[in-house]
């Protein structure tokens, strides 16, 4: 039954990807539309993110502080979870 959960859910990931590419094959969108849509992969994993980091109090909040910090400064993504995750130790550590 897993295995057949985990197939259907691929499936279903598949036709729903294959189905936007058809859809916009069919029709224009605006550059409005174009614009509006290259946002919302961020915003939604900005919906994904900020409740766990506010629901995980200051130890959340100090990795994510960390992780944020060190991205803007560097631009490095193994520098940022690294230091993401080593301040959330840190906060850890101090309890």
């Amino acid at each position: 039954m897993t295995t057949l959960a985990i197939l259907l859910m691929g499936l279903a990931t598949y036709l729903c990807r294959a189905g936007g590419y058809w859809l916009f094959r069919q029709i224009r969108p605006s550059p409005l539309l174009r614009s509006a849509l290259a946002y919302v992969p961020g915003t939604l994993f900005v919906s994904f993110v900020v409740p766990s980091l506010i629901q995980g109090g200051l130890q959340s909040l100090a990795g994510g502080a960390a992780t944020l910090g060190v991205m803007i400064a560097t631009s490095n993504l193994l520098a940022a979870i690294v230091a993401g995750v080593a301040a959330s130790w840190a906060v850890w550590g101090l309890r």
